[in-house]
């Protein structure tokens, strides 16, 4: 579904001269240095794929986004979304795509959701069969009945994030990028709006790509991490691949049938009370293996829960190594 060799992309940004013959030598030849935004990215994405596009701010992301979607051309390097140049062919691949930014509204302020609903199936083209069909079942899974005849400005973020998403997805696009769709929302409506993509996804086999800082988007709704630093591509592959092999720390949860102490050199243990321990250990210092095999020889263990690091804190880990 979507194709992209070898990209990169390089900005001229201006140069902020210090003096007044400088600042007026630069009106009429102005100095420029070349930023790197995306070297060299490749990378493919099967259709029906949920992918997460994750990387410290400033990676490239939003870049690789608007290449994506036709907004701008790779320096070198070519790219195909659903078999075509998106930015030779801007407009019929806006028929191919839904774009959602976290902060960017698509919705006109003072009418009523459901009228930019029907200027949105007016500017696609969507038949009034699926149009009906697309609102009656976004309406219902995102939970938009109280509020689709409301004027945007009267909308909460999370109400506007809601329809932003639904208006998207209106045209049945193959491909949908959303770019922080879930920033600053409470933990409610981010959790009906990753159930929603999940439903669409099965439902249409629609292809997201989804970039956020919010790791817990990334861990209940992917299961495939593309990781972007400094416009390079460091990391393409299974969440879990990554976390099994990135993640330095594991942690396990024991429960005894006695009141015990947990004692080992190589593993750091927190009461919890007086029979439950959480027991952090470095996986090179000591195997998950044998750390439940000295726990279950030297204790009576009740219950036993192993729990990989979280992607959060291995990305963090990550992100500071790559900046030390």
């Amino acid at each position: 579904m979507i194709k992209v060799n070898n990209i990169s992309k390089e900005f001229k940004v201006p140069v902020n001269e210090n003096g007044f013959i400088k600042k007026f030598k630069s009106l009429f030849v102005r100095k420029h240095t070349i930023k790197q935004a995306l070297t060299d990215v490749s990378f493919n994405i099967d259709e029906g794929d949920i992918v997460g596009y994750v990387g410290p701010n400033g990676a490239g992301k939003s870049t690789t986004i608007k290449i994506l979607s036709g907004i701008l051309l790779p320096t070198s390097g070519n790219v195909s979304v659903a078999g075509i140049d998106p930015y030779k062919n801007r407009i019929q691949n806006a028929k191919n795509i839904g774009v959602v930014f976290g902060q960017r509204s698509q919705l006109y302020w003072d009418l009523p959701m459901r009228d930019s609903f029907l200027l949105h199936q007016k500017m696609y083209e969507i038949e009034e069969n699926v149009y009906k069909s697309n609102v009656a079942m976004f309406t219902e899974i995102l939970q938009m009945e109280s509020f689709i005849d409301q004027p945007t400005r009267q909308l909460s973020l999370g109400q506007r994030m809601r329809a932003n998403i639904a208006l998207s997805l209106l045209h049945n696009p193959k491909i949908v990028y959303l770019d922080e769709p879930t920033i600053g929302l409470d933990i409610v409506v981010k959790k009906r709006i990753r159930e929603f993509i999940v439903n669409i996804n099965k439902e249409k086999n629609t292809t997201f790509i989804l970039t956020t800082h919010d790791m817990d988007d990334i861990e209940l709704v992917c299961k495939r991490l593309i990781m972007i630093d400094k416009g390079t591509l460091h990391y393409d592959g299974l969440l879990e691949n990554f976390k099994n092999n990135f993640g330095s720390t594991y942690k396990i949860t024991v429960t005894l049938n006695n009141s015990e102490v947990i004692s080992h050199p190589l593993m750091t243990v927190k009461q919890i009370d007086e029979f439950t321990f959480d027991i952090t250990c470095d996986k090179k210092s000591i195997s998950v293996g044998d750390t439940v095999s000295f726990i279950s020889s030297n204790h009576s263990v009740k219950d036993i829960k192993i729990q990989e690091g979280d992607l959060e804190s291995i990305l963090t880990d990550m992100y500071v190594h790559s900046n030390a």
